[in-house]
């Protein structure tokens, strides 16, 4: 089945198409979500149509009522393993059927692997890309199925793509090994695609000699003791100095500063990487990771040495002022964020966060509120804006957030106690002793041990 544009589109379907253009333009959403679908159905090659459709379920469902569920999503429990069922045997005729779905709820994980899953079948592999790049930026923490997207991306040889997927991975789960290597051999890939190596045959040709290929295998293996790094580094040195301009040699260096930990010279040679390699995206995520790093370094070892000196004012007052550099930097790189892309709800997460660290509460609440449209994110932006409002004073608003919280969660997890203490805490504030302790015993029936309740539970028998 062949994926096409707007030209292609049946005569038929044209008046229809144009009707959902004029109704999304007029913010008749509802209108344009019964005429898209009906689009698709007929085309279910219109990939245009099918993100049309898409923008505009995900703009009803920021306005919507918190659904069932947990976390206030759809699990989707039987209807969903029927239509699994369904999409083995009529791959074509189920697609309508998980177009439905998603109206309910566009970013659920399970219709939209399915729907990626039908599309592979069919062979509309660009809308099976987009069914999982909707799970990106919806639920980036879905490491499953980012996972997929990604080795997606590699069969079809996209491997920048690929990268910048590992990449997200890797911002939400720092310590997936998979991922770790997906990006690096993903980026090697991608440098290779651009300067046409896989053109060639054979690429040992491409080396000098046979030596250097199998140096440069031997430099992708782990579990080189520091000695060997170190050793691997100044034969690094000594072939870029050869030639600083030789986007290989480069980051080879900046690779060996990575493993090194010297977060400062690998943000320096991963940025002159990424100036040479003419924008790749992977390269310049990388460098800003780095000096993420060498910066965390650099006020953790001032803070270490402020602590074991406490009287010294001088230290003392070059940690504050890094430290409210630091914050800066944040809300400028977050605000940089969602310049780009205002619509991103976790990306207005992030602002709202790096604003309320740096203690702008005011300027932080609405993208707070903009964010718990995401309901993968939802109960983490309502307990953050629940200390907002806290942070102001505003001790209602501040229960009515965490109780909003407290609805979407069902097991007594992490989070659930977090939210549960903290409204504690704020019942304590507003003098409400017998709220507060409630909350506390919820956490002390699970977790005896859960920071202080268990000291608090138990003074309230004395």
């Amino acid at each position: 089945m062949p994926e096409i544009t707007e030209k292609e589109l049946a005569p038929s379907l044209k008046p229809t198409w144009l009707k959902a253009v004029t109704a999304v333009q007029t913010n008749n959403v509802d209108y344009a979500v019964s005429l898209l679908q009906a689009v698709v159905k007929e085309s279910p090659g219109f990939l245009e149509g099918r993100k049309m459709l898409r923008k505009c379920e995900l703009q009803l469902a920021g306005n919507a009522k918190k659904k069932g569920g947990l976390f206030g999503i759809s699990t989707g429990g039987m209807g969903m393993m029927k239509l699994q069922g369904q999409a083995k045997k009529d791959p074509e005729g189920t697609l309508p059927l998980i177009e439905k779905e998603l109206e309910k709820d566009p970013l659920n994980d399970q219709a939209n692997e399915l729907l990626f899953d039908v599309c592979i079948k069919l062979e509309l592999l660009e809308t099976a890309a987009f069914a999982l790049e909707t799970v990106r930026k919806g639920n980036p923490e879905n490491a499953k199925l980012l996972h997929r997207l990604a080795e997606f991306y590699i069969t079809r040889e996209q491997a920048d793509l690929a990268t910048e997927v590992y990449n997200d991975i890797i911002k939400h789960h720092p310590t997936d090994g998979a991922a770790i290597k997906g990006s690096k051999d993903a980026s090697a890939r991608a440098s290779m695609q651009k300067q046409k190596w896989d053109e060639n045959a054979d690429m040992r040709s491409l080396m000098k000699n046979t030596a250097e290929f199998e140096e440069l295998e031997k430099a992708s293996r782990t579990g080189l003791t520091r000695e060997q790094l170190e050793d691997r580094r100044d034969r690094a040195i000594q072939k870029y100095n050869e030639n600083p301009n030789q986007l290989s040699a480069v980051k080879d260096l900046a690779d060996l500063y990575e493993q090194l930990e010297d977060w400062k010279n690998a943000h320096t040679f991963f940025n002159w990487a990424h100036s040479l390699s003419n924008g790749d995206v992977a390269l310049a995520t990388k460098a800003s990771a780095m000096n993420d790093r060498a910066i965390e370094t650099d006020l953790k070892t001032l803070a270490a040495a402020s602590a074991a000196d406490p009287n010294n004012l001088e230290l003392k007052t070059a940690l504050e002022a890094r430290q409210a550099d630091r914050l800066a930097e944040q809300v400028k790189e977050a605000q940089r964020r969602v310049d780009q892309n205002p619509t991103d709800p976790h990306l207005r997460f992030e602002l709202g966060s790096a604003l309320y660290h740096a203690g702008d509460h005011s300027a932080a609440i609405p993208h707070l509120q903009q964010a718990t449209r995401n309901p993968h994110i939802r109960t983490k932006v309502l307990l953050l804006l629940g200390r907002t409002f806290r942070a102001k004073g505003m001790f209602d608003l501040s229960i009515k957030q965490l109780s909003d919280a407290l609805a979407d969660l069902v097991a007594m997890d992490g989070i659930k106690k977090e939210v549960l203490y903290e409204k504690g805490l704020i019942h304590l504030e507003m003098t409400d002793k017998v709220s507060a302790l409630d909350c506390f015993k919820q956490i002390y029936e699970v977790d005896y041990g859960y920071r202080d309740v268990a000291q608090r539970v138990e003074s309230s028998y004395a």
